[in-house]
């Protein structure tokens, strides 16, 4: 199932249940970040080991996977509500950070693009730069 699909799928789900009533903007957007910080607490003190582990449990693996989900649905209905193509905006923004982050100067580097050495320009995406290109 597609975004578009799924998205449908939520806005039928919350037409039977009169919710869109709820559904502002800002409304949708305070939700995301409360599901979002809800998908940070399972991580509260715990060691990157053990964070890394979390999908190791089932109970646990749930969890993780039912608050991934919670922000998921609300960004698709924040994207509805918005008049947002989320899958256009994600490539968009693919490209612009391809551009902003060139792997000459970006590779195994966790700086800000503001801060990475100039580029010499050899390996800026072209117009038709559609996914990155996993490197060997």
């Amino acid at each position: 199932m597609g975004l578009s699909a799924l998205t449908a799928q939520l806005i039928d789900f919350r037409e039977q249940r009169n919710w869109a009533q709820f559904h502002s903007l800002r409304n949708l957007i305070v939700s995301l970040n409360l599901e979002a910080a809800e998908l940070l607490e399972l991580t509260q003190w715990k060691s990157d080991a053990e964070v890394a582990a979390l999908s190791a449990s089932a109970a646990t693996r749930e969890a993780l996977r039912d608050e991934c989900a919670d922000v998921l649905l609300y960004l698709l209905l924040i994207a509805e509500r918005a008049g947002i193509d989320l899958e256009e905006a994600a490539r968009a923004k693919l490209l612009k950070n391809a551009v902003r982050y060139p792997v000459g100067t970006s590779y195994g580097s966790s700086r800000k693009y503001d801060q990475l050495p100039p580029d010499d320009g050899g390996d800026r995406p072209t117009a038709d730069f559609t996914e990155p290109h996993p490197r060997a």
